[in-house]
């Protein structure tokens, strides 16, 4: 660990204690693992404490884990990713909170800390089914509002559950049971035989 992240290191363990599940560093960025009932205070400590002043949300982002590291991971199935950047210290950090339910995950939402997060949420929710609670507005941003479901999970069918076509004699969209097979599908790779020797 390089000195920057070890003075960063010592300045989260110094303003936030035990309230730090777990701390990692990797690839020369700090991430640091916090309880969900711990979210909002911990967000507004990094935010306003005079030695963090991470004052920016650079990026929020849904995680589904439920077969990470092909199954062999246990523990909660959805997280949300805070990417924070201090300007004045030049400094980044992400923060990692797990939804403790799995069938339906609930975090708080962090659109009083940032209001940036709005949109953020809005696309975890989307495309996770990951529900903040108290945000302002928590409706799809990227799928239709009648779309079935949340596709980045890993569960969800690759060729999805409903289609939507024209249809010329209703005269208007309508949503039917998809009509593809599914199938799965293994890349075919085919190289040169001397493919990235040098001569």
């Amino acid at each position: 660990m390089n000195s920057s992240l070890e003075s960063l290191s010592v300045s989260l363990l110094t303003a936030l204690g035990t309230r730090i599940v777990r701390q990692t560093s990797a690839l020369d960025e700090m991430t640091i693992e916090v309880r969900s009932a711990d979210l909002g205070d911990v967000l507004l400590v990094l935010r306003d404490h005079p030695g963090l002043r991470f004052d920016q949300l650079m990026d929020l982002c849904g995680l589904d884990y439920s077969d990470y590291k092909e199954g062999e991971r246990s523990g909660s199935r959805f997280a949300v990713v805070y990417h924070l950047l201090s300007v004045a210290k030049n400094r980044r950090v992400r923060v990692r909170v797990y939804a403790e339910e799995d069938d339906f995950p609930v975090l708080p939402s962090m659109v009083g800390v940032w209001p940036a997060a709005n949109w953020y949420e809005r696309e975890a929710f989307d495309l996770f089914g990951i529900v903040f609670d108290g945000h302002p507005d928590l409706r799809r941003i990227l799928t239709d509002y009648g779309f079935v479901g949340h596709p980045f999970r890993k569960d969800f069918p690759l060729s999805g559950n409903v289609e939507m076509r024209y249809d010329p004699e209703q005269q208007r969209v309508i949503y039917q049971p998809v009509s593809i097979e599914a199938r799965e599908v293994t890349p075919r790779i085919v190289r040169e035989a001397n493919y990235g020797e040098r001569a």
